[in-house]
């Protein structure tokens, strides 16, 4: 056989080789779903109708809190307006229940004082030397945007503490430059506050996370307002081309509980001596912006700086959620131990092997050397699978779950379907007398538009489940689609030149038991009269 009609079959097997080498390799494997590890399942309801952006933003605090319990591999989707949170392998299933539950409440807190980073990023800087300058977000009227003055730069105001030695931390206003050799003794007092301790009457150290890096560490004083007092928030571009966001408070009680802080910041007063107001959401300091007056006009509150859309659209985002916080109830838990999940695996996984030897033993004792045509193929067709779940999983957190094992079952028949349907087309033309060269050709082309036709169909049944469920029956057709999408790649590669090299080898051509077909291939070949073919012949 010629090198180019082996090049298809030596490509498939050498990716499905690398593939399985690089997940072993690498020590990754199929990450496990819930029903597959244990773990918890809640659904959560809104005590009351909310509008869209309020239930996402909801979802995203939800995601975080998760994120913080480091569970690996969470769900959490929305389905209508409920939020469905799926938490494989968590260990305290109590605590993660209040916790994904739990109301977040926007709040209002003056600075105090703030470190750049972390306790431990400065810590582990302390020997060097270099500075740092830094800029200010701030609060100012919105009369400025009309008038086309340009909006002041932003970016995360830092302070720091004062020289070592020093009795205690004190704010360097913004511009100072940073020292970075800071004594312990000043950082003894930003230990972070646990966010079951975030109690609103008390003063608190919370962190700024941005991209998941800690960029500032605050001392926050007692809540001075929360997010009620917000009638609305708007991310706008300028007339300079910079993003900021309008801010309207509330009249009456609001402007007054908002101005009477303005005023403490603005004068930098013991409450608040960094003149910044913290704006804080489910224990995360969200923006920190200076306030550059005493008071403001209800609806002339502009939040600017160097913003891109994307910073100040989720910041106005933000301070409109605080406005009518999603209160939800649990409607459904559902608990799986780890031993129920791990037996759960065990059943899946020996149902799945049972099936496949029950196969391959049916296919070899039927089509005998072509049997070892689909054992070969779906062991590449597995190697792949197992490669992309692992690789999904690692990379884009897709869990396995029982369902999903249950479709890879289900698409073993389609992928075994295919090489039926070209091993039926093959035995039909060799006993119409042509040479076993030719069939394995004219039976491919006609074989393939079967194949493709009948794993298209099932393709479409896979997207059609996916788009329109939710839950486990989403995880069976996701799975369902990609094995069978890899049925026909497998098919296209491996089939039809794996079949016609081995019906230019001797061994399979005998007139043997494993005879590719018995016999029947070598008369053919010779041009002597086909003999009828015996009982489950290939």
């Amino acid at each position: 056989m010629r090198r180019n009609k082996l090049t298809p079959l030596i490509f498939i097997v050498l990716v499905a080789v690398l593939a399985i080498g690089a997940v072993f390799a690498t020590g990754t494997s199929p990450q496990l779903g819930l029903d597959l590890q244990g773990g918890v399942s809640v659904v959560l309801q809104p005590t009351k109708a909310t509008s869209d952006e309020a239930l996402n933003q909801t979802i995203e605090v939800i995601r975080s809190r998760v994120d913080a319990l480091g569970v690996a591999e969470p769900d959490i989707v929305r389905q209508g307006n409920s939020v469905v949170v799926q938490l494989p392998g968590v260990k305290n299933q109590q605590r993660a229940i209040e916790l994904v539950g739990t109301t977040a409440e926007l709040r209002f807190r003056p600075v105090i004082a703030s470190i750049p980073g972390s306790v431990e990023d400065l810590q582990r800087a302390a020997s060097t030397t270099t500075t740092t300058t830094n800029t200010a977000t701030t609060v100012a009227p919105i009369t400025g945007q009309s008038t086309g003055q340009p909006a002041a730069p932003f970016q995360e105001p830092v302070t720091t503490t004062g020289a070592p030695g020093g009795t205690s931390p004190a704010p360097v206003p913004a511009g100072d430059p940073i020292p970075a050799g800071l004594g312990e003794e000043l950082l003894s007092g930003f230990e972070v506050t646990a966010p079951e301790d975030d109690l609103a009457d008390q003063p608190v150290v919370l962190e700024t996370i941005e991209d998941g890096k800690v960029t500032e560490t605050s001392k926050l004083g007692p809540t001075a307002a929360n997010g009620t007092i917000v009638e609305t928030a708007k991310a706008e571009l300028g007339p300079t081309g910079e993003w900021s966001v309008n801010l309207v408070i509330k009249g009456g009680s609001g402007i007054e509980q908002f101005n009477a802080i303005a005023a403490e910041c603005n004068s930098k007063s013991e409450i608040c001596p960094s003149g910044r107001l913290a704006i804080v959401l489910d224990s995360q300091v969200v923006s920190a912006p200076n306030i550059e007056q005493p008071s403001f006009e209800r609806d002339q509150i502009q939040i600017s700086g160097s913003f891109n859309e994307r910073e100040a659209k989720d910041l106005a985002l933000v301070l409109r959620y605080g406005s009518l916080p999603v209160v939800l109830e649990t409607q459904t838990v559902q608990t799986v131990s780890p031993t129920l999940g791990s037996e759960s695996l065990k059943s899946g996984l020996l149902a799945g092997l049972l099936g496949l030897s029950l196969v391959v033993i049916y296919m070899i004792f039927y089509y005998r050397a072509l049997g070892v045509v689909v054992l070969l193929g779906l062991m590449i067709w597995a190697a792949l699978n197992y490669a992309i779940i692992s690789w999904l999983g690692a990379t884009r957190g897709l869990a396995l779950s029982l369902a999903g094992v249950t479709g890879l079952v289900v698409s073993v028949g389609v992928t075994v379907d295919s090489y039926v349907v070209f091993f039926e087309r093959l035995k039909d033309d060799v006993r119409m007398g042509r040479s076993l060269r030719t069939s394995t050709e004219r039976s491919w082309k006609r074989a393939f538009r079967t194949i493709i036709a009948a794993n298209v169909a099932s393709l479409i049944g896979a997207v059609l489940l996916y788009l329109l469920t939710v839950g486990p029956v989403r995880g069976f057709a996701f799975f369902l689609a990609m094995a069978t999408f890899l049925d026909l790649v497998v098919a296209y590669f491996f089939i039809r030149p794996m079949v016609a090299w081995m019906g230019r080898t001797a061994f399979f051509c005998g007139d043997s038991w494993w005879g590719l077909p018995s016999g029947l291939g070598i008369s053919a070949a010779r041009g002597a009269t086909p003999v009828p073919a015996r009982r489950g012949m290939a």
